[in-house]
């Protein structure tokens, strides 16, 4: 196959910062940029208005976060659409390109997670909760014949979880679940990952568990954080 050689100028807004070939960094240049990852990791479970986008990301301002979509939009990663009346609010969602990036986003956060300097207790999204879910699923134990539906809540958000065939798909909203966990982020990372009890945390009033506790427990065995990488 006969490589095609791209002389043109560079779209409007497009960024080269490599002079190279390599996937990787084209990777880099689309969404390299701080938080631009992130954003992504925050639809990656349906569309969002900028208001919740903003809400998920801390310390994100609203000029660098109107930038940041921007480019995502101009490089096809993200896309807006109005909801039809009567919401009529403008929200941001990811192409079908753009949801593709998800394994590439588990694939390096397990790698990071390996890091000596990763810090499982500092603040992060429910919809980075989410996707850590899906990320580790089976790495405490063998996910063969399990079968469960989750519901997680997290103030005013709330996702189902469905476990089956080794799988966890995740979706943003309500639905009968034999569990059902109103949590915080921070707090369910304790429990998942650092196995705290799931007592302790009802008796702080930090986690209300609801519905098959038998289940939960055996879904919280199936996670575990991988072995630190030894640094020479």
């Amino acid at each position: 196959m006969k490589l095609e050689k791209v002389t043109s100028a560079a779209k409007d807004g497009e960024r080269r910062w490599y002079d190279d070939a390599c996937g990787t960094a084209h990777a880099l240049e689309l969404v390299g940029e701080r938080w631009s990852l992130l954003i992504v990791r925050e639809l990656m479970f349906g569309g969002r208005r900028f208001g919740e986008l903003r809400g998920g990301l801390g310390g994100i301002s609203a000029n660098v976060l109107t930038q940041r979509l921007a480019s995502l939009e101009h490089a096809g990663i993200v896309r807006r659409r109005t909801l039809p009346p009567p919401a009529s609010a403008q929200v941001y969602e990811l192409t079908a390109w753009g949801y593709e990036a998800e394994p590439a986003i588990q694939s390096l956060g397990r790698w990071a997670a390996r890091s000596p300097d990763h810090d499982p207790t500092l603040p992060f999204s429910p919809a980075s909760m989410m996707l850590s879910l899906r990320t580790m699923l089976g790495t405490g134990g063998s996910t063969s014949g399990a079968s469960m539906t989750l519901r997680f809540v997290f103030g005013a958000e709330s996702f189902v979880a469905t476990l089956s065939n080794d799988a966890l798909p995740v979706v943003r909203g309500d639905g009968p679940s034999d569990v059902v966990v109103t949590t915080d982020p921070v707090t369910l990372a304790s429990v998942i990952y650092g196995k705290r009890p799931v007592e302790d945390a009802e008796a702080e009033g930090s986690l209300s568990l609801a519905g098959d506790r038998a289940a939960f427990a055996r879904f919280v065995d199936l996670f575990d954080l991988p072995p630190k990488a030894v640094v020479e």
